[in-house]
């Protein structure tokens, strides 16, 4: 039998900690993965990516739940999420290849935003005159990164806002799911189908790894991949998408980080100016929604 549904519990402080640990992850794996597209290919990575996580969240929980870990409620849910985590990473690392790090964090910050969007329609959790504000501002933000029509504008950028898309998707179904299965079920079922599906595409556009370092960046891709979607699944159990979302923004003091330590790459004016609207709408949708669900809860 599936397991009975799961009674979200509200703790905002928690959900958020949940929420900036996962996008602390984050940037660290994107930095190896852009590491890795100077010697492979995008659908090997991504292979690596899923395989990876898979296996180790497999280690990780399989021990304590056995087989249940794959039971689920919401079967559709899970399925969906799973192909749309692949769609994401696919789009995510073929543009990681053409892009410095943070331009990529700063065009991929319009995610939350999206999610503020679909939060209304497919959570049934409104949007008010001030997200609406701020996800307007958000956008404005991005054309500041992207810059397009201008000889600074990359194709690869679209890449980028694309995956924001489909991960906003994810999110939301993550959301959805959450209320039904626990979040170790979640995170193993996130990277399933990706693993699956690669596994036929890979073998006829293989790199035999060129060392020992290299297949140990493959394996740390799903490390800190499956480590930050728990965090990100644990996040939603305890707080709503549309108060934790805007603090993915952690990612982009880290993704700056990496980006210098491992590329000797800084971000240019546009970079920064449009991370600072993208980040400031963000952080305005999050202290007003803290305040209304302060008010709703005292």
């Amino acid at each position: 039998m599936p397991p009975a549904a799961q009674a979200l519990t509200y703790r905002p402080l928690v959900g958020i900690l949940f929420m900036c640990l996962a996008h602390t992850l984050f940037p660290v794996m994107n930095g190896l993965a852009q590491l890795l597209t100077e010697r492979y290919s995008p659908e090997q990575i991504v292979w690596a990516r899923t395989g990876s996580h898979l296996l180790f969240v497999l280690a990780l929980f399989a021990p304590k739940h056995g087989a249940r870990i794959l039971i689920t409620n919401r079967p559709g849910l899970q399925i969906a999420r799973s192909v749309l985590m692949l769609v994401t990473t696919t789009l995510f690392f073929t543009g990681l290849a053409f892009l410095p790090l943070a331009k990529v964090a700063a065009i991929s910050f319009a995610g939350p935003f999206f999610i503020v969007l679909l939060a209304w329609p497919m959570l049934g959790e409104p949007i008010s005159g001030h997200r609406l504000a701020a996800v307007i501002a958000a956008f404005v933000g991005v054309l500041i990164v992207v810059r397009p029509g201008t000889e600074l504008f990359h194709w690869a950028s679209l890449l980028i806002l694309g995956s924001a898309v489909t991960y906003a998707f994810e999110q939301i179904y993550t959301r959805r799911v959450a209320a039904f299965d626990r979040p170790e079920t979640s995170v193993v079922y996130t990277p399933l189908v990706g693993t699956i599906v690669l596994s036929g595409i890979v073998a006829f556009n293989w790199t035999t790894p060129q060392s020992w370092g290299d297949i140990a960046l493959f394996l740390l891709l799903g490390v800190l991949g499956g480590l930050g979607h728990y965090c990100g699944a644990k996040s939603m159990t305890y707080a709503p998408a549309n108060l934790v979302a805007p603090f993915m923004y952690m990612q982009m003091v880290w993704s700056v980080i990496v980006g210098y330590l491992f590329k000797d790459t800084w971000p240019d004016w546009g970079t920064w100016l449009g991370s600072a609207i993208i980040i400031g709408a963000g952080l305005f949708i999050g202290i007003r929604e803290a305040r209304g669900n302060n008010q709703l809860h005292t």
